[in-house]
């Protein structure tokens, strides 16, 4: 069983990592070509681009002109540490044992619109490119185009040696849409979470996100590699509720006391 979760904006290079274990990206030859696109962007156009400030247009236009493998303890941070914001604050990374870690290396992917995906352990720059960014490159006109079919294969690559060929979808829609569902050879499932509110159970972002990192830690911890037993999640009161779901959709619902 493989579990997809989608990267954070927030990035955070500047706190100790618990371990010295490290992996290297898949797919820097195609990370390198998109960074060579982008360090052409002047700071008007990657503000534009990106749809951010001024100012965080000059910081992203300074990540990509110091990017550059090979990527080391001393330049880089494991992905899944490097990450900040509201699916890590349910995820909760830094507080994995080496044993947590070493499940999440073989259990869980992040889905990323530089490197396409990502291992936890693997070391990554900081970056800021959103999966949904039209940039144009030399495969279409975004950053599907450009991916392709490339982290579906790469998926199913990964699910060939799982035990379980089930992928649990705890991404975004904006980073899902870079899988092909019709071409993955693996049962899927997306877990949905909602909170009670105004009368009837709604998709509160904040807490759904929080909930996606919090089952992705949940399954970790717990070592499940069957499907079936996510429907005992039950973290920060939501539970499985079987009458809102469907085979490939499982909702789980909380209500305030």
């Amino acid at each position: 069983m493989l579990t997809v979760i989608s990267p954070a904006k927030t990035l955070d290079f500047e706190t100790p990592v618990q371990t010295k274990k490290f992996s290297e990206p898949s797919f820097l030859s195609q990370s390198k070509q998109l960074v060579t696109i982008l360090k052409k962007k002047s700071p008007a156009e990657l503000s534009k681009l990106m749809s951010i400030s001024p100012k965080l247009a000059e910081l992203n236009v300074d990540r990509y002109k110091t990017w550059k493998p090979p990527f080391t303890e001393g330049n880089a941070k494991q992905a899944v540490l490097a990450f900040k914001g509201d699916v890590y604050l349910g995820l909760e990374a830094e507080t994995y044992s080496q044993r947590d870690l070493n499940f999440a290396q073989n259990h869980l992917r992040i889905l990323s619109g530089l490197y396409g995906v990502l291992k936890p352990l693997d070391l990554i720059q900081a970056y800021r490119l959103e999966m949904g960014t039209k940039l144009e490159n030399k495969r279409g006109q975004d950053l599907y185009e450009f991916w392709g079919n490339r982290i579906t294969k790469a998926l199913n690559e990964e699910l060939s040696s799982q035990r379980s060929k089930v992928l649990v979808n705890l991404a975004s829609n904006e980073y899902f849409k870079s899988v092909q569902p019709k071409g993955l050879k693996a049962d899927l499932i997306t877990p949905v979470f909602k909170d009670y509110n105004k009368g009837s159970y709604k998709v509160l972002s904040f807490f759904a996100k929080r909930a996606r990192g919090s089952m992705a830690t949940y399954i970790v911890r717990n070592r499940i590699d069957k499907a079936e037993d996510i429907k005992s999640f039950d973290v920060d009161g939501y539970k499985f509720n079987d009458s809102f779901s469907s085979d490939t959709e499982w909702v789980f619902t909380r209500k305030a006391d």
